[in-house]
């Protein structure tokens, strides 16, 4: 019989009723909440100098996952965002790819075309995307879809009303069977952390997700404020830190919803980098989902290499 790590205490596999993952999550260390925000606001002070803001703009360019997540979308409109994700910069080679595309499970194959041949990962959200209200049945065959278009990666988002209402059982069963119709695709799960309400519950609901096997962490879907904040992200990154100390198993955190700048984008890396360690400094453990970011990461990039100020006018928008 294996068993399951938290932050205080081992547990046989599995643990899977309400009440014994009550027992593990409420176990778990309170979040002291002003503690936290003034760590997220100290840590966002920090500065990066001149020399190394280079390289934080190309590491920031390198995790992130490129978004158009609307009713409207077409397959031309995805066929422009692939082209933006493989070559970010067409008059400069040297910025490197975007780690991601994110689209719909109907568009993950068109995705899944133009980016044939390059590093660029094809992610799709599925599961009821972005509600979470569905049946399982509906849920997984939603995934399923999405990983026979193409799909490297899943977001799947809880259903945070079972989590609210203390039924951890049902969403920790979800995200396991979630994992499992993912077959080789990663899964991110998304907590959707502007509904949880509490920092206490952010961190109930990342080591209920990690327990129950995501690959990634997620802080929310965009769709929802507020999305991604510090503090947050910080309640999220120590809880993959604890994680991986207690059970040698390391799990990711995307930060995704109003991260439009790339002072927003640094201020994130060094929140990573002073919480869950210089490891995470890698596409492989931390994403930024944006639709918007990349262009102001390419507009403050050519102002280090130039000296000049470029506009937006400079970048295509796709």
């Amino acid at each position: 019989m294996t068993e399951v790590a938290t932050g205080r205490r081992w547990l046989p596999e599995p643990v899977t009723s309400d009440a014994a993952l009550r027992q593990v999550l409420h176990g778990l260390p309170g979040v002291d909440q002003v503690a936290a925000e003034a760590r997220a606001a100290a840590l966002a002070t920090r500065s990066v100098k001149r020399e190394a803001k280079l390289a934080a703009l190309d590491m920031a360019v390198r995790m992130v996952d490129l978004t158009t997540l609307e009713g409207a979308d077409t397959p031309g409109k995805v066929r422009a965002m692939c082209a933006k994700a493989r070559r970010p910069d067409p008059a400069d080679a040297a910025v490197p790819p975007v780690a991601a595309v994110c689209v719909y499970p109907d568009l993950a194959g068109v995705a899944r075309a133009e980016l044939a041949g390059s590093t660029v990962a094809v992610a799709s959200v599925a599961a009821a995307f972005p509600s979470g209200r569905a049946s399982l049945a509906v849920k997984l065959a939603d995934v399923r879809d999405a990983t026979a278009a193409g799909a490297d990666e899943v977001d799947m988002v809880i259903d945070r009303g079972a989590f609210l209402a203390g039924r951890y059982g049902q969403v920790y069963e979800e995200i396991r069977q979630v994992r499992e119709a993912c077959g080789a695709a990663r899964l991110k799960v998304i907590l959707e952390t502007g509904e949880l309400a509490t920092l206490d519950n952010v961190c109930r609901a990342s080591w209920l997700a990690m327990l129950a096997g995501a690959d990634f962490i997620k802080t929310s879907t965009g769709k929802v404020t507020p999305a991604a904040t510090p503090p947050v992200a910080l309640v999220m990154l120590a809880a993959v830190r604890d994680h991986a100390r207690a059970t040698g198993r390391s799990v990711g955190v995307k930060v995704a919803g109003g991260v439009r700048t790339a002072k927003d984008a640094i201020r994130y890396l060094v929140l990573v980098r002073e919480t869950a360690g210089q490891a995470w400094l890698t596409p492989e453990l931390f994403r930024i989902g944006a639709s918007s970011l990349l262009n102001d990461l390419l507009m403050q990039r050519s102002t280090q290499l130039t000296g000049r100020y470029a506009g937006p006018d400079y970048f295509t928008a796709g």
